[in-house]
């Protein structure tokens, strides 16, 4: 499902327009994005946590080449899900 489909959907089940579920789709992506820049989790209860990780620095290879290289450290979001989203898909 992709951004579209999704909005579609919202808009259906709530019963609302396809403008204002983007709107609102776009409101919590927007807030959970804040969030994490901020360095705070997201936790959705029964659906999952959101939340920053530190990568640290490491070497990896140039796959065109094999030189090393160095990868630096950076901090990346992550997700995850909850009891309820495992149940519901397994």
């Amino acid at each position: 499902m992709n951004k579209k489909q999704m909005i579609e959907q919202i808009a259906k089940e709530a019963g609302i327009s396809k403008k204002q579920a983007q709107k609102s789709l776009d409101a919590v992506i927007g807030n959970i994005t804040k969030a994490l820049k901020k360095g705070e989790k997201v936790t959705l209860v029964g659906f999952g946590t959101f939340a920053v990780r530190k990568r640290k620095a490491r070497q990896g290879r140039n796959p065109r080449n094999g030189q090393i290289i160095k990868i630096p450290a950076k901090k990346v979001p992550v997700f995850k899900a909850g009891n309820e989203l495992k149940k519901a898909v397994s």
